[in-house]
């Protein structure tokens, strides 16, 4: 995916720097065999196990790459997300999120889009980088409710499709970018099912 940022006011508070994973370590092998099989454009065999792999390896690769996609998505649309015209963070008149961190905020507040979304970016990148939640060297062991938190990442993550596609679908198709967002979506919502467990109505 590659996508021209705008540099609207907000661009150094909402965009969050890449999460590079190290060349030569696992995961970044692990991260070219996913890009050489979502290549093909079978999104479904993209997503699948490779043999012999770790899960939670697998897991964490793709949350941080999904990360990155969303960061990226959402950049290309940033300069039309503002207060003002998304001064609640919706997914339409039935779907209103409310942030919570459960240490910093913990009782959930109402905010505006671009505010929620720079506090979910935020929030998920202070995990990817807590090396026992995430460990990048090889032999460091996942923790035990390292799949938990990882629902718990993608879930909020699909929040910010969920915005997307519901307050910004014409600015993405007047930008030309529909294709990548609905593979990036596609990929999302298959990974999800398959290996986190979630479904729509979850999620």
């Amino acid at each position: 995916f590659s996508f021209i940022i705008h540099s609207g006011s907000r661009s150094s508070k909402t965009f969050k720097p890449k999460k590079n994973i190290p060349e030569g370590s696992h995961q970044y092998e692990l991260l070219k065999h996913a890009e050489a099989t979502l290549g093909s454009g079978n999104l479904r065999m993209a997503v699948m196990l490779p043999d012999g792999e770790d899960l939670n390896e697998w897991v964490a690769v793709n949350t941080v790459d999904f990360f990155n996609q969303i960061n990226m998505l959402y950049g290309t649309i940033t300069d039309f997300c503002t207060e003002q015209s998304c001064a609640l963070m919706s997914a339409g008149p039935k779907y209103e999120y409310h942030w919570a961190d459960g240490t910093n905020i913990k009782k959930p507040i109402k905010c505006s889009a671009p505010k929620y979304i720079d506090y979910l970016m935020t929030w998920v990148q202070d995990q990817l980088d807590d090396e026992t939640l995430f460990p990048s060297k090889i032999g460091v062991p996942f923790p035990k409710n390292f799949m938990s938190v990882a629902k718990t990442i993608l879930k909020r993550l699909f929040r910010v499709y969920a915005h997307i596609y519901h307050q910004h679908f014409d600015t993405v198709i007047q930008l030309q970018e529909e294709a990548h967002l609905n593979t990036s979506f596609k990929h999302f919502i298959f990974f999800v099912q398959v290996h986190v467990f979630l479904t729509f109505q979850q999620l």
